[in-house]
């Protein structure tokens, strides 16, 4: 499952700077696809093409954040996550609505990092 970062957040941004999916936005900033990963655009399947420079909006206004969709557990890369690992307070926890198994995450680092 994905890791999420609860409301007991003290915007410290120990976590940021840890991620090697650049899955971990400051509140209120604007993340991309593409920022951290190989994407250039991104194929939802069902028509929708989107450049992977495009903004998104944020997930949270107020507390640093998790894009699910770029969230791997720090899978193929490291033993654990590294958020929950740096966050002080840990706040920086699975997330239950996004769940998926290690083969699923090992797949998503593949497509972030355009891995044959």
């Amino acid at each position: 499952m994905a890791i999420m970062i609860t409301d007991e957040c003290i915007n410290c941004g120990a976590c940021e700077p840890e991620c090697p999916n650049t899955a971990i936005y400051e509140g209120g900033v604007e993340w991309t696809w593409g920022g951290g990963t190989e994407l250039t655009e991104v194929d939802f399947g069902d028509g929708t093409v989107v450049s992977g420079k495009a903004p998104q909006s944020p997930v949270s206004n107020e507390f640093y954040y998790i894009v699910s969709d770029k969230c791997t557990e720090c899978m193929g890369f490291h033993e654990e996550p590294q958020c929950a690992a740096v966050c002080p307070v840990d706040c920086c926890v699975p997330d239950p609505e996004h769940v998926e198994d290690e083969e699923t995450l090992l797949a998503k680092k593949a497509w972030l990092h355009a891995e044959a």
